[in-house]
């Protein structure tokens, strides 16, 4: 039997709470560039995340903390100028808005300013109520993040599954609603138990999108470089590796270094 699948030409905030409502699952990746924001974007993924993960994967640091806003802001600008169709999620970089609500609306305004994306991302519950609050209230969309927060690793210690105990899985369930109440359009729900994430999805009527979380969520995220088989020291159990880039592209390499060496490349059909 096939599904009928409407066909969106621009996703926007609105169109994800449709999808939801007629139970159409929602598409997610994330992307650092130009190049390959046009490749995501024109495979007919939904919504594009400019991840803080642009720390680990594109600048090779050991976790998500030392990304600046203005590197967010560089890396967001030139994914928009490959998006026509995609929604464009920017992370908030830690620092940027954990403390103090005012700073949190200033740098989610330089991000839709300087970059022209059309939401940001932030990590946490009721600690940043007040700085959700208030960028919503200035009319930006806010997509929330809670169970495993990246940004919080040191506090937790370990990227090992969060709310497996009673009383960290009712907080979720908690912020996950108050999230909702605030006006969060959508939220992220990291690496925690599939039950869980299902009976979350199911309370709230804004659309989950999960990264580790099962398969009964509204969506599904994951980091590019992951999932193109890019890297290969990041092997969590939720990953599903489509390509194997990595040895692919050491592959090609290889082979021009040695077509340049041997004097094989350019041929005389390459030349002018």
């Amino acid at each position: 039997m096939s599904i009928h699948k409407e066909v969106y030409k621009r996703i926007t905030v609105k169109t994800l709470t449709d999808m939801k409502s007629k139970n159409e699952k929602i598409s997610m990746l994330t992307a650092y560039d130009y190049t390959m924001a046009q490749i995501v974007d024109g495979s007919g993924i939904d919504v594009i995340l400019v991840g803080d993960s642009a720390s680990n994967v594109m600048a090779g640091h050991e976790t998500t903390l030392p990304i600046t806003l203005d590197q967010m802001i560089y890396h967001a600008s030139s994914v928009i100028r490959g998006v026509n169709r995609s929604l464009v999620v920017v992370d908030l970089p830690f620092g940027t808005y954990q403390s103090d609500s005012k700073e949190a609306l200033r740098s989610a305004i330089r991000i839709m300013k300087e970059s022209g994306a059309h939401s940001v991302k932030l990590e946490g519950g009721k600690e940043i109520k007040d700085s959700i609050k208030r960028i919503i209230n200035a009319g930006i969309p806010v997509m929330g993040h809670l169970g495993l927060t990246p940004q919080s690793i040191y506090k937790f210690g370990t990227y090992t599954v969060r709310a497996k105990e009673e009383a960290e899985a009712a907080k979720l369930i908690q912020d996950a609603k108050m999230l909702e109440k605030v006006g969060c359009f959508a939220i992220v729900l990291e690496k925690i138990p599939a039950k869980l994430a299902a009976t979350i999805s199911k309370t709230l009527s804004i659309p989950v999108i999960g990264i580790g979380a099962g398969s009964e969520v509204d969506g599904q995220v994951l980091v590019l470089h992951d999932m193109l088989g890019m890297t290969k020291q990041f092997n969590p159990r939720f990953l599903r590796r489509y390509l194997s880039l990595y040895d692919d592209m050491s592959k090609a390499i290889s082979q021009y270094s040695k077509d340049v060496k041997t004097k094989n490349f350019p041929n005389k059909e390459e030349q002018y």
